[in-house]
């Protein structure tokens, strides 16, 4: 059996899906573009605040309530791979991407939730 200090090195170590996603309405086909460096256990977090009307979008948490969590599609946009001992500032890199996406897609106002940063 490991340790509690051993089982933090393997997570630690564990490599996670880097990337961009959305959150696509399909009633109206509006979207949320995010980035997180943990893509598998990003959308177990934003379902959670949407369910619990926690979600700091309120456009967002507003269309979740009226149209139904069921009408929410989660999808991954993009991935970044890892290397072995690579150094690369993956947050830096991720919050890049996205910034890509979001310039692409143009995803707010009518076509989705996201907020001009000024």
């Amino acid at each position: 059996m490991k340790s509690n200090k051993e089982l933090k090195d393997d997570y630690k170590q564990k490599k996670f899906k880097i990337g961009v996603f959305q959150i696509r309405n399909t009633v109206n086909g509006k979207v949320f573009v995010g980035s997180s460096l943990n893509l598998d256990a990003i959308w177990n977090r934003i379902n959670s605040e949407l369910r619990f009307d926690g979600h700091r979008n309120e456009q967002l948490q507003k269309e979740w309530k009226a149209f139904g969590e069921e009408k929410f599609q989660f999808e991954i946009l993009a991935e970044i791979g890892q290397e072995e001992n690579d150094r690369t500032d993956y947050e830096s890199e991720v919050k890049k991407l996205e910034a890509m996406f979001i310039e692409e897609i143009q995803p707010f106002a009518e076509k989705g939730y996201n907020t001009f940063k000024a």
